[in-house]
């Protein structure tokens, strides 16, 4: 959609990794490039007041009610509307925006980018639950209202910025990459032993406990996986992971006449969200260069599935389709919050989501109503395995 004057953005999941970063390259903006419309948090009023103070949206939004007394306090004076609950995001999220980054972690994120895409413009899609758990309905609603989806994970966007897609069948292979995680040389019983601790301490990338968790166990590159299947004209057979620990290269696509494209760049996500915010040009980020010669050499190789079962699980949903991706996210959603209370093990997190999808299947989810109630029940399936296990 073409935009003249200022682009009118929104945020939604403003005080985490991916919107504090959208908020620094707001912030570093030609003056009247941007307005904000709307921002959009969790719990985290004193950041999001912070936030709304430095780039005056017309409107700030909690998720969380009971924190909305504090951020009323702090905005009192600065003419900006508050608002908090469900209700209030979903209002949010559907005021006209030209681009609008979801950016809401978890199956939380799909009612909001389900009404960002209902008033057309951009969305820049950092919430891959959105689409493994609901990715028909998504691409539908973005078919439906003349949406544009821009993947702004960086594999995603990497693939974005190097395929032809006007020629899906001149591609041969898609291939995302993995850094591997804090256990890329583990052995089985270290990975046992593991603390939250341990697992957050992601060796490359800065992101929020339960991604840096996702990582950790492979989870992550598998939901991207299903992220690509929906988002890229290839099928599953087609779509590859490599691990690859520089994470100098972020995603990688074969074509038939043996080409084989990357994109590069320092590991830091201001890269892919400058690509997404400024698209279909380019913006200048300041931000360190990657330096080829001071890396010194690209390492890659096949991701071990023994050690990492969460990838083949991913790739299981994948093949099986209808709800069985929900399943795997939800139960992982719940698998890993266990985790990270320090009520359930490290290795237990991929054999929690394992029964999950094995008990539930793989049934059939025609619209939101119900993909929310298989949430709900592979949530509470993956909890009564759980506490069977810890039992």
């Amino acid at each position: 959609m073409a935009v003249t004057g200022p682009r009118r953005v929104t945020l939604l999941g403003s005080t985490g990794s991916v919107g504090r970063s959208t908020v620094a390259l707001l912030d570093a903006a030609a003056p009247g490039e941007f307005l904000v419309e709307a921002l959009v948090a969790g719990r985290d009023a004193a950041g999001l007041a912070e936030q709304a103070l430095r780039l005056r949206p017309a409107l700030a939004v909690l998720a969380e009610e009971a924190a909305l007394p504090e951020l009323r306090a702090r905005l009192a004076g600065s003419g900006i509307a508050c608002a908090a609950g469900r209700a209030a995001v979903l209002e949010a999220a559907a005021r006209p925006a030209d681009w609008t980054m979801a950016a809401i972690v978890g199956a939380a994120g799909l009612g909001p980018v389900l009404a960002a895409l209902g008033h057309g413009g951009t969305l820049a899609l950092a919430n891959k639950e959105a689409l493994v758990c609901a990715g028909d309905l998504v691409l539908e609603a973005a078919r439906r209202h003349g949406a544009t989806l821009l993947p702004v994970d960086s594999e995603h966007n990497a693939i974005f910025q190097v395929l032809e897609a006007a020629d899906p069948a001149a591609i041969e292979r898609i291939i995302l990459t993995a850094s591997g995680g804090p256990f890329r040389e583990a052995s089985r019983e270290q990975m046992a032993r593991a603390t939250p601790e341990q697992a957050v301490r992601h060796p490359v990338w800065s992101m929020g406990a339960k991604i840096s968790i996702d990582s950790a166990t492979m989870m992550n590159k598998g939901l991207e996986l299903i992220e690509a299947a929906r988002l890229f004209p290839v099928p599953e057979a087609r779509l590859g992971v490599l691990v690859h620990p520089q994470s100098a290269v972020h995603g990688l696509v074969q074509y038939r006449d043996g080409s084989l494209l990357a994109q590069m760049g320092t590991p830091d996500m201001r890269t892919p969200i400058a690509h997404a915010l400024a698209w279909p040009r380019r913006m200048a980020v300041e931000l360190p260069r990657l330096d080829l010669a001071a890396l010194g050499r690209l390492d890659f190789a096949e991701p071990d599935l023994a050690r990492f079962p969460a990838l083949r699980l991913a790739r299981e949903a994948l093949r099986a389709g209808s709800g069985a991706p929900t399943i795997l996210n939800a139960a992982n959603e719940v698998a890993v919050g266990l985790f990270l209370e320090r009520r359930l093990g490290f290795l237990d997190i991929a054999a929690v989501v394992e029964e999950s999808l094995t008990a539930l299947g793989a049934p059939v989810v025609p619209d939101l109503d119900a993909v929310l109630a298989l949430d709900a029940a592979a949530r509470q399936d993956a909890l009564a395995r759980a506490a069977r296990r810890a039992a």
